[in-house]
């Protein structure tokens, strides 16, 4: 995936799932490693774990005036409650990655879809917590925005060393299961 133009990237779930984690590590990936522009914003809601959770982040080639968009390229779904939610602002011909064991996401028409079983890989990894890593990977193996190597770059920035191995290896079992699924398709 090229960006010749702002690409939108939110993140949804509940708290406890890492997902503003997610998009801090992806956009550090993204400035650091690909040179890109990027603007991130998140909410909760008002519980501590368990609520709703979600972030966006925006990068683009060039400076990015606005922190806020209007509709989303790419939307990251990991439960039902926040793909209820923000799944109305992904634009026709976004691209919608979700968590089928957290999300049924209906019959969704003119949007390319992922199913990704993130949570079932993450728990095989003795984690369930990483789930939002295997994501990462998967987004990193179908877009292309960042390298590999940015990503776990990124990683190693942003996480706590002491689950910094787990998340590397969720990042890898993510780019497997796209390359096992999806090995034909790039968006």
């Amino acid at each position: 995936m090229t960006l010749d133009k702002r690409t939108t990237i939110q993140f949804c779930g509940f708290g406890g799932q890492g997902i503003v984690l997610s998009s801090i590590v992806f956009g550090s990936a993204s400035v650091i490693g690909a040179g890109l522009y990027a603007v991130q914003t998140q909410s909760y809601g008002s519980e501590a774990r368990g609520g709703e959770c979600q972030a966006e982040l925006i990068l683009s080639g060039e400076q990015i005036g606005s922190p806020i968009a209007d509709e989303i390229d790419i939307l990251v779904a990991m439960s039902q409650l926040a793909y209820n939610r923000y799944s109305k602002r992904l634009r026709p011909g976004g691209i919608l990655l979700l968590d089928p064991d957290m999300v049924d996401e209906g019959d969704p028409t003119g949007i390319k879809v992922f199913r990704i079983s993130a949570t079932s890989i993450a728990e095989e990894l003795g984690s369930k917590i990483s789930a939002n890593m295997v994501m990462l990977g998967f987004l990193q193996s179908i877009t292309g925005i960042v390298s590999k190597m940015d990503l776990l770059n990124a990683i190693r920035s942003n996480v706590n060393p002491k689950f910094r191995e787990l998340n590397n290896l969720a990042v890898q079992q993510g780019i497997s299961w796209a390359e096992e699924n999806y090995s034909a398709i790039r968006v």
